[in-house]
């Protein structure tokens, strides 16, 4: 028996992108776990990536090409040979670009956050198709808007600093599901005497944790933030100097925070005075006592109207107490521009023909822009769409149309999976791709700063090929001659980062591979001495960069599209807010189609108070519909106060065919886009829930 470990690393939608190690025996895959050496990986991998081989093995994985042969939407396939695939896919490709490039689309996201298995090959195809643009906002346009404005980058706290604070506020996220080496460092800090408080509102696996939950309502985080300031400012608890040596538009923040009282914060946020007094003076009065103070701020705060001002209000925090001097202060959304990704080596935008400037579609309203026809705001009507690291029919939002518009006859589609999704349901052609174990890839991170490496373990199962090599050959049936097309994986991985870069200068591919993963050459504390990478060179409480994009140059309130207090009339017909947060056992969509782990989650359930409940004479286990003018879906109910009055949690994402009626939670969620980033609002929700009689 040969035995080997390779070295790789986990690929999905997670801001740890942990360092593996994945035991091989005579060419099979035995177990993957977590690298000991890796200081935020630190061996310990999450229930869903240490099951990878159940995933990778699985017995409905998808090994050959197959296409449709019943309606789109049942699923039937049958299999036939990558040259027929191949030259059905040109052959369509080809009569749509000749009509119009813009006709063809990629659709895809973070199935894998892979720099060349995401976009390297296939954007340098897509480009050189002259198709059109995807705008892919799904998940963190707007809060990474929101903080670049303030903060001129997302860049801030390092990972491996948290346990060093003394007040850490987890504002918007669970951790505990989502971000678990970041819970680490927080629960090291808790030993240490730290202080722990979660805001958000629902009572999430973290917040029954932390010291303390604020329980505020949905979209009024920006709110909450302003009030903040106000105490702060009040009550003298900032830090002068660092105000003054590396902020800019202080006396007019002072000016909106000293509209937002403790009472009208409270009224607004829908909890005590208390809660919004003592959170800033903890805030505070730990800066000032010289302990570091801490913010991780997730995406969840952003999925609302106002969610990209939320993220910045958040981001303007740490500079009024001066937490930036800490390298355990600070905040941290997102650690990605830390990272000198070489885009135009690897997905070559210098390859779209002469003159050519495509539309861009945006991912979050692919349901409205499948049902259009060809107009002169629109341009043409979508003709083929290839998706390939996303699966829009369970994801994005108003699902009903999603599906409607993937159901037509007329669009061609392609397919890149792993297995048969509720989108490949809607393919004309289905084809096989590799999972992280069967390919190279070199990746970023946007939870901490180190560049990794991750090496194929096994050989392709059966003829599933990586997106890499499906594009190089689609490029070669389309007549595409460019050198760049020829590339290896490795040549490709080769030119990740910009190794011009003084914090990637010892980048190599060779030797990161063998290593597994590398530190990026970064300070601990990245804004100790200011240098913040906005216009002035300071963190901007007044942004004329916002100004000049049609915006509040000042942090304000945008409230929600649909709550009770900025829709009452809504409010009347559909009275409860929904959020839709994560299931701990799933990762976006990945992983639903798991046994063990789709057994733990049991099936599709909405977390609703006591009280309201009662008032609908519903009982802990009761079928419910939960429905809005968008649309409806089945769940289980759970009677808990974990979700606050007024709001239902339905945790989430569920492939619609392992729901009992073939829906999920994002049948109500809206098309409506946030107040920047055109990014989606999944939580700026309002439906009724009502029993489902027998």
């Amino acid at each position: 028996m040969t035995t080997s470990i390779v070295r790789a690393t986990c690929p999905h939608d997670c801001p740890d992108t942990c360092a593996l190690l994945v035991t091989v025996q005579d060419g099979v895959a035995t177990e993957v776990r977590g690298d000991p050496e890796h200081p935020t990986t630190a061996g310990v991998l999450c229930t869903k990536v240490s099951r990878y081989t159940e995933r990778t093995y699985h017995q409905e994985r998808l090994l050959y090409p197959m296409k449709r042969i019943g309606k789109k939407g049942e699923g039937k396939f049958t299999r036939i040979s990558w040259n027929e695939a191949l030259d059905t896919i040109a052959n369509r490709l080809k009569a749509a670009a000749a009509k119009h490039p813009e006709s063809i689309l990629p659709y895809s996201y973070a199935g894998t956050m892979g720099m060349v298995q995401g976009e390297s090959m296939a954007a340098r195809f897509f480009h050189k198709l002259g198709a059109s643009f995807l705008d892919r906002t799904i998940c963190s346009m707007a809060g990474g808007v929101g903080y670049r404005y303030t903060i001129g980058a997302r860049i801030g706290t390092d990972l491996e600093q948290f346990q060093s604070a003394k007040l850490i506020l987890i504002w918007g996220g669970n951790p505990i599901a989502s971000n678990l080496h970041f819970w680490m460092r927080a629960q090291e800090a808790k030993r240490n005497g730290a202080k722990l408080i979660a805001i958000d509102p629902y009572r999430s696996l973290t917040a029954e944790k932390c010291h303390q939950h604020i329980a505020l309502l949905p979209g009024t985080d920006s709110a909450l933030a302003l009030g903040m300031m106000h105490v702060l400012i009040k009550e003298g608890l900032l830090d002068r100097d660092y105000i003054a040596r590396h902020t800019i538009g202080f006396d007019q923040l002072a000016q909106r925070a000293a509209e937002w009282t403790p009472q009208r914060t409270a009224d607004t946020c829908g909890i005590t005075i208390d809660e919004v007094v003592q959170l800033a003076r903890d805030y505070g009065e730990t800066a000032r006592s010289g302990a570091a103070v801490a913010i991780r701020v997730n995406y969840g705060i952003q999925r609302v109207h106002g969610g990209g001002m939320s993220v910045r209000n958040i981001a303007c925090l740490p500079a009024l107490v001066g937490a930036w001097r800490h390298a355990a202060g600070g905040i941290q959304l997102s650690s990605s521009d830390t990272f000198p990704r070489n885009v135009a080596a690897l997905q070559r935008r210098d390859l779209l023909p002469a003159g050519a400037k495509p539309r861009t579609i945006n991912m979050s309203t692919i349901g409205d822009d499948l049902l259009r026809d060809t107009s002169p705001e629109f341009g043409p009507k979508i003709d083929a769409v290839i998706v390939y690291n996303a699966n829009p029919v369970a994801v994005a939002p108003e699902s009903s149309k999603v599906a409607q518009g993937f159901a037509r006859e007329d669009l061609f589609t392609v397919v890149l999976e792993h297995f048969q999704t509720d989108t490949a349901d809607y393919a004309d052609i289905l084809l096989p791709a590799t999972t992280q174990l069967e390919h190279v890839d070199v990746h970023a991170a946007y939870g901490h700063t180190y560049m990794m490496a991750n090496n194929a373990a096994i050989v392709p199962m059966g003829e599933a090929k990586p997106n890499t090599e499906i594009f190089r050959l689609l490029a070669s049936r389309m007549g595409f001659d460019e050198p760049c097309f020829s590339d290896s994986d490795d040549a490709i991985a080769r030119e990740a980062f910009n190794k011009s870069d003084v914090r990637a200068i010892h980048f190599d591919w060779d030797s990161l591979k063998q290593r597994g993963w590398q530190k990026l050459n970064v300070p601990d504390a990245p804004f100790a001495h200011g240098g913040f990478p906005t216009p002035s060179g300071k963190c901007e409480f007044y942004s004329e960069t916002m100004k000049k994009d049609g915006l509040d140059p000042l942090p304000t309130y945008i409230p929600p599209y649909e709550s009770v207090a900025s829709n009452p009339k809504l409010a009347k017909r559909y009275p409860l807010a929904m959020i839709s947060p994560p299931a701990r056992n799933f990762l976006n969509s990945t992983f639903v189609n798991v046994q063990s782990l789709r057994s733990t989650e049991g099936e599709p359930h909405l977390d609703i108070h006591p009280i309201d409940a009662a008032q609908r004479s519903i009982e802990n286990g009761d079928r419910v519909r939960i429905h809005n003018d968008r649309g409806s879906f089945e769940a289980k109910a759970r009677v808990t106060g974990k979700a606050r009055q007024g709001l239902v949690v339905g945790l989430s994402i569920w492939w619609k065919k392992f729901s009992a009626d073939g829906k999920n939670v994002n049948e109500v969620t809206s098309q409506r886009l946030t107040d920047m980033g055109k990014a989606p609002t999944f939580y700026d929700v309002l439906v009724e829930v009502e029993k489902v009689r027998s």
